[in-house]
This record gives C-alpha cells, structure tokens and sequence, in this order.
C-alpha cells in the first residue's frame, strides 16, 4: 500500500512540473553586428508565464515567438533565421515592418494633388512592399522599456523625403510589447511633413505547429470579413469591392485553410492559393479595435487571435514558398509551411478613391494597433 501511495505521489509530483520549455537555437550575440556604421542587436521580450519574443532592430524583424501548446510546452510559431548573417543574406520580408506602404501599388506610381511619384518597380512593373529595401531591410533605433502592460522594445526609424519613391521627411515608430495575457501588442507611429500615403504593417510567417513542423493547412481560420478588393492577374486591386459571402474565400465560418485552397474559383487561382485583402466587418474609418479573426491549430492546440484598428487584413498562405530556404531549426520552408495575416489598409489606395484614405498630412499622426493573442484549448 506504502508503494502504491508513494507511486500517486510522484505522479502527483510530475504533473505538477512545468512542460519542457523549447531552447533558443541562438543567443544575442548571433545577431551582434554593425552594418553601414550601425549597430544591429537582438532584443528578447518574456512575460510572467514564459512567453518570450525576439526581435532584431534590423528591419525590425521578429525573430522567434515562443508559445505554449495544450500542455504548457512551447514551440517557436514565428519562422525565421538563427543569426543576422542569414538575414543579411536572405532577400525577403520575413517577420519585418513593412512601410511606408505594404502590400502593392499598381504601376509603382501614384499621384497626389498633380505631383505624380515613381517607386521602384519589383513586381511584374509593380510596387511591392516598398521595392527591394523599404524599411524591411533598414535598421532601427531601439530602445526597450518596460511599461504597465509588459516588457517591450521601441524601433524608430527616419525615412528622408524622396526615399523609395516616397515624399516627407518621415519619422516611424513601431513599439512592441509582450503582455502577461500572452499578447503580442504593435503599436505604429508616424509622421510626416508632406502628404504621403501610409500602410505600416508586419510580415511575419506563422505555424503554430512550431517552424518547420509541417505545413499549415490543417490550421483552422476565421476572418470576420464578408467582402474583398477584387484583383487583376498581377494581384493588383481594380477598384471594385465584392462581396465573398458563401464562396471559396469566405472564413467567416472556422474552415481548414488546406480545405479550398486548390479551388477553381478564380480569384484563388488567381493568387495561386490565398494572396486576399480581407475587408473586415467594421466601420473601415473609425480605427476601432475590433477582433479581426482567429487561427487554431488542433494538434497542438495553439489558438491566436489577431485584434486590429486597421480596416483589412491580407491573408497569404505561403503560396511561393519552395524549400529554398532554410530556417533557424535546419529544417526547409517548403510550399505553405507558414502563413501571414497582414494587418493594414487596402493595396493600392493611393490610385483608388473609393478605398479608405491612406495619405497622412503634416501635422496629423497615424496611430495604428495589432495584438496577436496567443492561448491554447
């Protein structure tokens, strides 16, 4: 009997040991460097239940987001690299602040007032994400803090007028902070002292089966939106809105992603998959915080909510992903192994007057924010 309680006792006692914790596959030092005369560091973030974020001030890129599964054991949902070397290296937006302006501008140019402005044209004659540098590939100056909601760490950053195309002398600010509710809060700044068109938002890549522990079609999404900017072959929006109510595009109802993603219906063999700006059920210019959608993993039973004060969110799921790159944990970032919710203004506002405005004046400040809420049922 004496054997049998002293058996309950340790069972009793294992359960009651935190689940194994995943290791950071690097250190701050991997990602110590200076490039062009300027310091790159690698900032990490914990909360009060062992949440942890990296980010690097280059490009303000997050690096790792370690959340728990069911049971309490953490796995790094953010994809990424293990050093700044590899991300010196590697030409994309992975996990960075994208601005001035995300996502496309058809013909790379828009005009404002009777001043036309030329970006640099990446994308079959298009602008995309700013061209080949945008601040994606710039470093900030970061300061970490530790405020009321957790700890966090500012990245600033000072765009000249006329750099990538855009006019003002712009000055950016994008806070992040880890809460002790297992947020991850990004706050945007800016200003500027000329009219210039503002779409800030972050590019990361998430699995929340872990990176590279597979693809992520079993994940099951939600989006509160019931419409979307139609596109051309080139993704470029045509200025029309339709409604998405009932069709292959429609998460309004929790679906698989990996359910209609190989559809005929055309707007998604458009995008070969989901490549969609997702016009969200909310007054599109009041810059209220609303609850933009939510993604749930079943295996793991990771579960992210994504609150937002933008109008849209472009969902993309990893649709030019090819197993060219490797990531941090040595594993290949194959087709759809990681997709991004994008929170942001529509894609080409600045040539559509019908869309919600994205120009900000001098004097005025854009203030933009989105949680990624991270839990586990």
């Amino acid at each position: 009997m004496k054997k049998l309680s002293l058996i309950f006792l340790v069972l009793a006692f294992a359960c009651q040991q935190p689940a194994q914790k995943e290791l950071m596959p690097f250190t701050k030092a991997d990602f110590e460097t200076s490039v062009d005369g300027k310091q790159i560091n690698l900032y990490i973030l914990e909360n009060a239940n062992g949440m942890k974020v990296a980010i690097t001030n280059y490009g303000g890129k997050i690096v790792s987001i370690f959340a728990p599964d069911r049971n309490g054991k953490m796995a790094d949902v953010n994809l990424g690299w293990k050093s700044i070397q590899e991300y010196l290296d590697v030409d994309n937006e992975y996990g960075a602040i994208i601005g001035p302006y995300a996502n496309r501008i058809g013909n790379a140019t828009f005009t404002i007032d009777t001043t036309t402005y030329q970006l640099p044209a990446n994308d079959h004659g298009n602008c995309l994400h700013n061209g080949l540098i945008g601040f994606k590939h710039s470093i900030f100056a970061a300061e970490e803090k530790v405020t009321d909601e957790g700890q966090a760490v500012a990245m600033k950053i000072h765009s000249p007028d006329g750099q990538f195309g855009f006019p003002g002398n712009k000055d950016v600010t994008v806070t992040y902070t880890l809460t002790d509710d297992n947020e991850l809060k990004i706050d945007y700044e800016a200003t500027t002292d000329k009219p210039c068109p503002f779409n800030l938002t972050n590019h990361a890549y998430f699995n929340l089966k872990g990176e590279g522990n597979g693809d992520i079609l079993s994940h099951v999404m939600y989006l509160d939106a019931d419409s979307t900017t139609v596109i051309d072959e080139e993704l470029i929006p045509t200025g029309e809105i339709a409604s998405i109510k009932g069709t292959d595009l429609d998460f309004t109802t929790p679906t698989p992603i990996g359910e209609r993603i190989n559809s005929d219906y055309e707007p998604i063999k458009i995008g070969l998959g989901y490549d969609h700006n997702y016009i969200l059920n909310k007054d599109q210019n009041a810059g209220e915080m609303t609850l933009a959608g939510s993604l749930y993993e079943p295996e793991s039973g990771r579960y992210m909510e994504i609150f937002t004060t933008e109008p849209a969110i472009q969902f993309y799921s990893g649709n030019f992903q090819d197993g060219t790159l490797t990531g941090k944990y040595g594993k290949t970032f194959d087709h759809r192994t990681g997709l991004c919710l994008e929170t942001q203004h529509y894609p080409d506002s600045p040539n559509h007057a019908n869309f919600p405005n994205t120009v900000l004046m001098p004097g005025d400040t854009l203030h933009s924010t989105t949680i990624y809420k991270f839990s586990a049922k």
